[in-house]
């Protein structure tokens, strides 16, 4: 274990009420790492690890509940050299194989840094932890997912980390509910976050920038929010709902700038996206599936580049992220009981609405259209085929210059 420098670190021993006190370990005294978290009795403790670079070709594995592991910044720099597709950290109880129901409590790691290379694999994977919070964690170029958490079941918390050039996912969650996902960085990951079978996800004040394919991926999860993220320049997708997705709220995020679409409600019930704001979103905004509905779709904003005298952007680029764009909303045929409600649509490519076949029970009401249908030719700005009871009326349309 090599250390580049370190600081004298200072701990006031942890109290306990029943039995002995956790231990406070000072990975300086220790030959590795894993000889410092092995030292971490079944009581738990804190492991300080100060400043250094510290290289290792196998998992760090921790394997003690009411355990923290803490670095000093980025200085603490893990660097997994594994290129067997191997994690950096993996956190999980030692006995797991021999007894499915094991479980570990309240494991967290905060402040430091963790790196792979295009070989290795996660940068932190976490099997059958409960409340397990990861904070100021910097994780990036690994091989796999950032951080990985499967049955994490009860209350799993990620807050003020950043996940950057990860192969896989930044963050991919399976099994896990209650879940706290707050103010972290999302930088040119696969996708930025993959959450799937969990309930409860609770996902607001990121930042999702440049990724290689989607945003965020929502499969089989119910009763969940994402609000208050900005999401910009996906190739794919900023938010898919997929896979018998309910009750879930998509509301006051900032989707900018998205080769494919902004929300795709591919198999969504249930489900309601208010106020947010969709620009430079190229071939819809909002998607409805014909496996989804019983949506609503309400006091959104839809728009393209336009600042008050012109467009920012160009019509023509040498790339699509080069140029102006904007669409609405795309029914696709059998999308059912949907409501699309208050919303402004303004210079669009596409119509304001539209479908690819008959849709049952639609309400498309008191909607504001402004500049639309800019690459669609004679088509309507609200052009959609309804069958059932349905309600299309009160939208205005201003066909004037729309300026």
């Amino acid at each position: 274990m090599k250390h580049l420098a370190f600081l004298t670190l200072f701990a006031v021993p942890l109290l306990a009420q029943n039995g002995p006190s956790p231990l406070t370990i000072n990975a300086a005294k220790f030959d590795t790492l894993q000889a410092a978290f092995n030292t971490v009795p079944e009581t738990g403790g804190i492991v300080l690890i100060p400043p250094g670079n510290y290289e290792i070709d196998k998992p760090l594995v921790v394997k003690t509940a009411e355990t923290r592991i803490v670095g000093s910044g980025t200085a603490t720099h893990i660097i997994n050299r594994n290129e067997s597709g191997e994690p950096a950290f993996v956190l999980q109880p030692a006995n797991v194989k021999e007894n499915p129901k094991a479980r570990l409590w309240r494991v967290q790691v905060a402040d430091l840094r963790i790196s792979g290379n295009p070989k290795s694999g996660d940068g932190i994977y976490a099997n059958y932890i409960e409340e397990i919070y990861l904070e100021g964690v910097s994780i990036d170029h690994n091989g796999g997912n950032g951080i990985h958490l499967v049955d994490c079941y009860e209350d799993p918390r990620i807050a003020d980390c950043i996940l950057t050039y990860n192969a896989d996912c930044g963050l991919r969650i399976h099994g896990c509910h209650d879940i706290v996902v707050n103010a972290n960085h999302f930088e040119e990951n696969q996708d930025a976050l993959h959450c799937a079978d969990a309930f409860n996800l609770c996902m607001n004040g990121n930042n999702l920038d440049d990724h290689l394919r989607h945003g965020i991926v929502i499969e089989n999860t119910y009763g969940s929010v994402v609000s208050g993220n900005m999401i910009e320049e996906c190739n794919g997708t900023a938010i898919i709902l997929d896979r018998d997705c309910y009750g879930i709220t998509l509301s006051a995020n900032v989707i900018a700038h998205h080769l494919e679409g902004g929300i795709d409600l591919r198999d969504a019930w249930g489900c309601t996206v208010s106020a947010n704001t969709f620009t430079i979103a190229h071939k819809f905004s909002v998607r409805v599936s014909g496996d989804s509905g019983r949506d609503t779709i309400s006091a959104n904003n839809f728009c393209n580049t336009w600042i008050g005298d012109k467009d920012k952007r160009p019509a023509e680029g040498k790339t699509p992220m080069q140029i102006d764009e904007g669409t609405g909303v795309l029914l696709e045929a059998g999308a059912k009981n949907v409501v699309i409600n208050g919303n402004s649509f303004s210079g669009l490519s596409s119509p304001a609405v539209w479908s690819t076949g008959e849709c049952r029970s639609l309400i498309i009401t008191d909607n504001m259209i402004t500049d639309c249908g800019r690459k669609s030719g004679d088509q309507p700005w609200i052009d959609v085929k309804a069958t059932g009871p349905s309600s299309i009326k009160d939208n205005i349309e201003d066909r004037g210059e729309g300026k």
